[in-house]
């Protein structure tokens, strides 16, 4: 009997030890699911064939452009300080302008001869500029011309194999349409947003002499300047610019300049040094009520010349102070800023129509632009 006992004891125990041993490593064999976490039910979408681009993406696009997009780092000599080598200056204020200047931006690689846009505030006054690919290939570049007017700037590079960005057309744009803009904010390294183009033809932004600003609310963050603004097939359609922000950083307002201004200026550059602009020397304002009272005018629409230049090409044409300009080489001119871009577009020394309302007469007059004078530099302190 204690034989018995002793055998049912031994084979309870080896059974117990063996349906633990079961539930634990194969508890389907006794019924049971199991607690493991690769047992629950979870739902996951089918893997993507290799390559296969999500709807919606812009992945194409962003490849497509990404690669002209380059970074600029530029230096510029600290101005030494007339008495920073008098001992008793050190003493109290330490070494003062020792350290170079040093600034970040972007451009974009427009043709295979290595010809950059950017802007001219990236590269404004440096004594040093190098581009770095996004390939991480680097190069000193070279200014070959600035235009402050639209802030603009063309640099070049002597690398082989280098991406080229195409050429969009940015007088096709509207309102709505998707965007990215590419560029180095803060020097992060090359990133890539989207948003949509807000508005057109912005301008009296008081930030260049010739403004035609794409605006988006695709982020642009300092260190974005320079950089390329593209539409959903990768193609060029502005160089970011600015921003308007409180903070310093993106609030959704920036702005682009249109590829077409940036054609136009480079092509000037790279053929003539600079860009030559027609100029009639008149003093223009947006017609407004009390201007129009003033100079005794019932025009509705144009704009109003308030002074004209002795002896400049519109004086020697016949436009007078109180004359309002309303069409130019057959185009309509409704502010400033339009005629100044419409007479800038002038070839210098070949004569265009102008259109003036001049109180109860329409006149047509045959201006012969001159070449605009180039701004004036501030004077060093």
């Amino acid at each position: 009997m204690k034989r018995f006992w002793l055998f049912f004891s031994q084979s309870v125990t080896v059974l117990l030890a063996a349906y633990f041993v079961v539930g634990t490593l194969k508890p389907d064999w006794l019924g049971k699911r199991s607690l493991r976490t690769s047992d629950v039910a979870l739902f996951e979408a089918p893997a993507s064939a290799p390559g296969e681009i999500p709807p919606g993406s812009f992945r194409l696009a962003a490849q497509k452009s990404s690669a002209a997009v380059v970074s600029i780092n530029t230096s510029k000599a600290a101005q030494k300080n007339l008495r920073s080598d008098d001992p008793w200056f050190k003493f109290f204020f330490g070494d003062q302008g020792n350290e170079p200047q040093v600034g970040l931006g972007s451009g974009v690689i427009v043709s295979p001869n290595g010809y950059i846009l950017t802007n001219n505030h990236v590269v404004e006054s440096a004594d040093e500029i190098e581009v770095v690919l996004n390939d991480s290939r680097k190069a000193r570049a070279k200014v070959i011309g600035t235009d402050p007017d639209t802030d603009l700037a063309v640099l070049k590079i002597d690398l082989e194999r280098l991406p080229v960005i195409v050429l969009g057309n940015s007088d096709t744009l509207q309102v709505g349409d998707q965007v990215l803009a590419i560029g180095n904010p803060f020097g992060v390294g090359q990133t890539v947003t989207g948003g949509i183009v807000s508005a057109l033809g912005r301008n009296q932004l008081g930030i260049n002499t010739f403004e035609n600003f794409i605006q988006t609310d695709a982020a642009i963050n300092p260190g974005n300047s320079g950089g390329a603004l593209v539409d959903t097939n990768g193609n060029l359609l502005g160089i970011n610019s600015a921003i308007y922000s409180r903070s310093g950083g993106s609030m959704g307002i920036g702005f682009a300049i249109p590829v077409s201004t940036a054609k136009l200026v480079m092509e000037g550059i790279v053929k003539d040094g600079q860009v030559t602009r027609g100029w009639i020397g008149v003093e223009p304002n947006d017609l407004s009520p009390e201007l129009a009272e003033t100079f005794g005018v019932k025009a509705q629409a144009g704009v109003i010349i308030t002074g004209v230049l002795q002896n400049g090409p519109a004086a020697q044409a016949g436009i007078r102070p109180g004359d309002v300009i309303v069409n130019v080489a057959d185009v309509s001119v409704g502010n400033v800023s339009e005629l100044l871009s419409r007479v800038a577009a002038l070839k210098p020394g070949v004569s265009a129509d102008f259109t003036v309302l001049r109180r109860d007469e329409k006149l047509s007059l045959k201006v012969t632009p001159g070449t605009r004078p180039k701004p004036r530099q501030p004077a060093s302190r």
